[in-house]
């Protein structure tokens, strides 16, 4: 992360070389549990949206939306990480990525922040994290209360790939 100190003449410095290493995440929560998308995958961040659903899709496709003339698969994460099904009484929100030149939504419970984190706190899948996070995850993030989950968004959207 950047250091930023205030000099005794009173001028801000801040350390370049760590803010240029550090990586950020758009962060999201989903069952009370924190993920992150590398920021450069994300398009948009949406609230909730209406969804035609897709006749004869996966279960975890909940249909395809109109966004700006264009079409957009909408992913229910909760489902494809084998998650219990959202509350429909409670409201969504949707992180909009692109992978293979096709736009995606990601239906997850609440977005949050950008967090900006230095590449020496990532480690990679500890063996107790649990296996459903663990197909679609890059790696984790202790962070001071809680653990990020970074997700592969390639490994999230790949269909052909046979999960373990």
């Amino acid at each position: 992360m950047s250091t930023t100190t205030v000099s005794n003449a009173g001028k801000i410095e801040v350390d370049i070389e760590a803010a240029e290493a550090a990586t950020e995440f758009v962060t999201f929560s989903i069952a009370g549990q924190l993920f992150g998308i590398h920021v450069l995958k994300v398009q948009d961040v949406l609230g909730s949206m209406k969804t035609t659903p897709v006749p004869l899709a996966p279960p975890e496709i909940a249909g395809s939306l109109n966004l700006r003339g264009r079409i957009v698969t909408a992913i229910d994460v909760r489902l494809r990480l084998g998650l219990p099904p959202h509350d429909s009484k409670k409201a969504s929100m949707a992180i909009v990525v692109e992978h293979d030149h096709e736009l995606y939504s990601l239906l997850v419970d609440q977005v949050g922040e950008v967090l900006a984190l230095a590449p020496d706190g990532f480690e990679r899948n500890p063996p107790t994290l649990d296996p459903r996070f663990r197909d679609y995850s890059d790696g984790i993030y202790r962070l001071d209360k809680q653990l990020l989950v970074v997700l592969s968004v390639e490994r999230l959207l790949d269909y052909g790939r046979v999960a373990a």
